[in-house]
């Protein structure tokens, strides 16, 4: 076969057909990358557009380099939120410390990023919304793959064959349950409950976050501007409540009832809670899971390892897992692209899942003592961060991906 005979079958061989669950973050890095590895990309999402708005979100170490690759490091540059202090607040409201916050998530001024989650978002969706097929206000119902391809039925009443299907649609996936079985088996949960949701800032606070805490409770108020603040309200709660993650009346009832007699600024933000028409409540978990595939179908994001928002890398691992996906399948069938995914990437997602522990221990203590050590620790940080970083954030160099030629 001449040079010129690969060319023509390389753009008249069909390409490989690709359905992608969840337009967060996770999908459209995936979307990217695949579409230059020669897939033809449907995405399905069950909201009605890319969503914006949203908490803030790390961007550090490995994973700048996904977004540098991608070509918008430059618009989040733009976006960063400067983020300057971090006060930490006594039960009483008496401060112990204020810190800039590098010095306690392990960031480096200068290079890693932080943007809210919408401005991350629509950056991403800039990049493949002219790539491929988007489908809205829909999602998977059922998936086959008893044939050569993965059959799926859509709850719009669609039906469509894909070579095959990624899920990439968060910790509570529906892919992850249908194929690999009921989220409760690879469910760990870690102890805490939490909601977020927008209020009016009161306080006048500026690019700055607070932290109110006492044994086992946790409330901050985090100022991107100056308008409005996320607030946020953690609390450890021994049993998972599965009777209220349907149910936003019992959600807002169980978190008022953990901070009933809490001081500070916590009975202004429970009376907001219940105004609130953007409350995001879950429980503090991790997804941990055997493998990521099966078949034809596999998982990336939080749907294949969340590892919660005490490690700060929930954001940084769905960058880099879409990207070593999207990678490892670059000339290769699915079954040995889905064996390198695992072999390449598992080692990065464990270390910065271990990270859990630095997170809980910084941010709520459960005990007396425990929230007394926390605090000694916190004054003796030195209130420059040391520009190193954590090792785990870094942990895995970015390979180059070159696809072979498709005949």
């Amino acid at each position: 076969m001449t040079y010129t005979d690969q060319l023509t079958a390389a753009h008249t061989t069909p390409r490989p057909k690709v359905l992608i669950s969840g337009a967060g973050i996770a999908g459209p890095v995936l979307a990217f990358w695949l579409n230059r590895y020669g897939y033809a990309v449907t995405m399905v999402e069950k909201a009605g557009a890319p969503r914006s708005g949203g908490y803030p979100v790390d961007v550090r170490g490995t994973a700048l380099e996904v977004v540098r690759r991608m070509g918008i490091l430059p618009r989040l540059r733009e976006a960063h939120v400067d983020l300057r202090r971090l006060t930490f607040l006594e039960g009483d409201g008496r401060e112990v410390t204020s810190l800039h916050p590098h010095s306690v998530t392990g960031g480096v001024e200068g290079r890693d990023l932080e943007v809210r989650r919408g401005d991350l978002a629509d950056a991403l969706h800039a990049t493949v919304r002219d790539d491929l097929e988007f489908v809205f206000n829909d999602s998977i119902d059922t998936l086959d793959q008893s044939g050569h391809g993965v059959d799926v039925t859509f709850r719009g009443g669609g039906r469509r064959t894909f070579d095959l299907v990624f899920g990439a649609d968060g910790m509570h996936s529906r892919t992850r349950d249908m194929v690999f079985g009921p989220e409760e088996q690879f469910h760990h949960y870690l102890g805490y409950c939490f909601a977020v949701f927008t209020m009016r800032n009161t306080l006048g606070l500026s690019h700055e976050s607070v932290m109110w805490n006492s044994p086992g409770r946790a409330a901050a108020l985090y100022a991107v501007g100056d308008d409005e603040v996320h607030a946020f309200l953690n609390f450890a709660q021994p049993r998972l409540p599965f009777d209220a993650f349907k149910d936003p009346r019992a959600q807002r009832d169980l978190v008022a009832t953990a901070f009933a007699d809490s001081g500070w600024e916590v009975p202004g933000m429970l009376a907001a809670l219940r105004d609130a028409d953007d409350v995001f409540f879950d429980a503090v978990s991790q997804i941990r899971m055997p493998r990521w595939s099966h078949g034809r179908v596999a998982l990336v994001g939080d749907a294949a390892w969340a590892p919660s928002f005490l490690t700060g890398q929930g954001t940084s691992l769905a960058l880099v897992g879409a990207y070593m996906l999207a990678g490892s399948l670059a000339g290769r069938d699915h079954a040995a692209g889905f064996a390198a995914y695992e072999h390449s990437t598992r080692d990065f997602v464990t270390t910065n899942q271990a990270l859990v522990g630095n997170g809980s221990a910084t941010l709520f203590p459960t005990t007396p003592q425990a929230l007394a050590e926390r605090n000694d620790r916190l004054r003796a940080i030195d209130a420059v961060p040391s520009g190193e970083g954590r090792p785990a954030h870094s942990a895995l160099t970015l390979p180059d991906f070159t696809p072979m030629t498709r005949t």
